[in-house]
């Protein structure tokens, strides 16, 4: 039977690498408007989000939301949106990216308490949907299905 990178290289995915942290977290590269970052890659984050400290940092703007974030150990967060985003991942690429803003203070203070460099931000459920995302837990990657 042929490979799974195989078979899903030539369904015209792409491939990109993650790193297995200390914590048991999946640590991806990406580009945010053309700037590389340090992300979780989180499967159960419905969309993808950034720390309000990078908001310059990735060049963005935003705007009030009523939206309220939720994640471990934090609810009823105050959040920004900012729409009309670039994001990279390996030769994965999407424009209209539309990105949460809220405090990630809670999540990288978690990460460098177990000696895990602090992240960016965390890849949500959004991009892997549109990128119709395959993660190989094994081969510690995650395959994004590039536009016909």
């Amino acid at each position: 039977m042929a490979s799974l990178k195989r078979f899903l290289l030539k369904k015209n995915y792409t491939k990109a690498s993650l790193v297995l942290t200390a914590t048991n977290h999946f640590e991806i590269a990406a580009k945010i408007n053309g700037i590389s970052g340090r992300f979780i890659l989180d499967t159960g984050a419905s969309n993808t989000c950034l720390g309000f400290d990078k908001l310059e940092f990735f060049n963005l703007t935003s705007k009030e939301s009523k939206i309220k974030a939720a994640g471990a150990g934090a609810t009823n967060m105050d959040t920004l949106i900012s729409t009309k985003n670039h994001i990279e991942i390996g030769d994965w690429k999407r424009n209209k990216l539309k990105i949460v803003l809220f405090d990630l203070v809670h999540v990288n203070q978690a990460l460098t308490a177990h000696n895990v460099a602090p992240v960016d931000g965390i890849i949500g459920a959004d991009i892997l949907k549109k990128g119709k995302a395959i993660i190989d837990y094994d081969k510690r990657s995650v395959y994004l299905k590039q536009r016909e």
